[in-house]
């Protein structure tokens, strides 16, 4: 899941009472897919930095509750406010997460980019630009095992 850090980074989530927030704002239909059918209890995902200096992998965050309307498209003040959602059939969704830890260092796009495992990563393929993609559980363990070791890339 991808955040701009100066939007909302993984400090912020780690200091939400509970260390837990909604994840709201996604007006995107694949990545609203996902949050309503694939996110479910427990699972644990990845958070993201975008669109920033080092933009990457920073930290783990666990789904503690699956997909429900994201209320923010129904309120006028918000900036994800969304005319055409109706309360009583919401066209856009959100889960809410629970900080994990943050990764002893940001596992870089370019790093992400550079390793052959991780070729046919959502991520790292051109074009892709949705604030929430999958991973494989190869791909999990694979970054994962990124964390520890020191890069030059």
């Amino acid at each position: 899941m991808k955040s701009e850090p100066d939007a909302f980074g993984i400090n912020d989530l780690y200091n939400k009472p509970n260390q837990t927030e909604h994840w709201d704002g996604v007006r995107n239909y694949q990545a609203r897919n996902m949050m309503r059918d694939a996110m479910k209890l427990g699972d644990q995902v990845f958070f993201y930095h975008s669109n920033c200096e080092q933009p990457g992998i920073v930290g783990i965050m666990e789904v503690v509750k699956e997909g429900y309307p994201d209320f923010t498209a129904f309120d006028p003040d918000d900036a994800h406010f969304d005319p055409k959602s109706d309360p009583d059939k919401p066209r856009w969704m959100m889960v809410d997460v629970k900080f994990v830890k943050t990764l002893s260092r940001t596992i870089s796009l370019r790093e992400l980019k550079a390793r052959q495992e991780l070729v046919n990563m959502a991520v790292v393929r051109p074009g892709n630009r949705l604030s929430i993609m999958p991973v494989s559980a190869d791909e999990w363990q694979f970054i994962l095992g990124l964390e520890q070791q020191d890069t030059l890339l």
